[in-house]
């Protein structure tokens, strides 16, 4: 079997099982991304050579705490935003240092809870809302995330010109970057509009900013993913997908969205 037909079947199953889970109910939606952590937990310390016992320990309690543990107390859930987004700044500063080496042992535990495991756990409350579960708000947001990796590679595959972040990711254009975001937000004023089945103007916009959250955070996400790969002069973090590498490389966009898909959930409530 060619690599094109072997990378096309691996994602053509990725994409009916990932859509499957998130629409047949919680408890499957729960038990697939519970799956896809204890892989991509598996997989990051790989990347960065830590022992695995602790981790997988620390991300199953809290998954499952978060999860089929029914835990909604707002301060508690707040408290870990805050640790998570902290994490993801922190993630951001070491993708735009010019340093190519390890980081400490400690900050790759660090990393491993509030970049995987943590991003995993607010993945998993995106998409309830006043009105309980809604998959359509999680699947919403994959689709502008595989519109903006589309679109990103087709326009600075046509017309890239200029370099976004060529020590990291020499592939990756200006241009393709703005040319996924501009079709990310015209996905998701049809999503808005025929997904989710809202003619409410607030709803548009809500989903133009997931939209550009999406956009941003997504290459962020990829960049940041990149860089552990770069240190570890590894090209995929793992195998388990034949032609797309491992959990972490197809997820690497949703989970660092998602506590700041979260954070903007937050805003728009307070501010309401």
């Amino acid at each position: 079997m060619n690599e094109t037909l072997t990378r096309l079947l691996s994602g053509v199953v990725y994409i009916v099982l990932l859509l499957f889970a998130i629409s047949y109910s919680t408890t499957s939606f729960f038990l697939l991304f519970g799956v896809f952590m204890v892989i991509a937990i598996n997989e990051f310390c790989n990347l960065v050579q830590i022992s695995k016992i602790a981790p997988f320990i620390v991300g199953i309690v809290l998954y499952y705490f978060f999860t089929f543990g029914n835990v909604d107390s707002i301060n508690l859930v707040q408290v870990t935003l805050t640790i998570t987004l902290l994490v993801s700044i922190k993630a951001i500063a070491f993708l735009f240092s010019k340093e190519n080496k390890p980081c400490s042992t400690i900050d790759k535990y660090f990393y491993t809870l509030g970049y995987i495991i943590l991003s995993f756990v607010f993945i998993t409350k995106i998409p309830f809302g006043i009105n309980g579960y809604n998959p359509k708000i999680i699947i919403g947001i994959f689709i502008l995330i595989w519109t903006n990796d589309t679109f990103a590679y087709v326009v600075g595959k046509s017309i890239g010109k200029n370099k976004l972040f060529e020590r990291i990711s020499p592939k990756k254009t200006i241009e393709g970057f703005l040319g996924g975001l501009v079709f990310s937000i015209l996905a998701s004023v049809l999503i808005a509009k025929y997904f989710i089945g809202s003619d409410n103007k607030e709803t548009m916009y809500i989903w133009i900013g997931i939209a550009f959250i999406a956009s941003v955070f997504g290459t962020m996400g990829d960049l940041v993913e990149s860089k552990f790969k770069r240190i570890a002069q590894v090209k995929d973090s793992g195998n388990i997908m034949p032609g797309h590498g491992g959990v972490l490389d197809r997820l690497d966009s949703i989970i660092f969205v998602a506590p700041f898909v979260y954070l903007f959930y937050q805003i728009l409530y307070y501010v309401s």
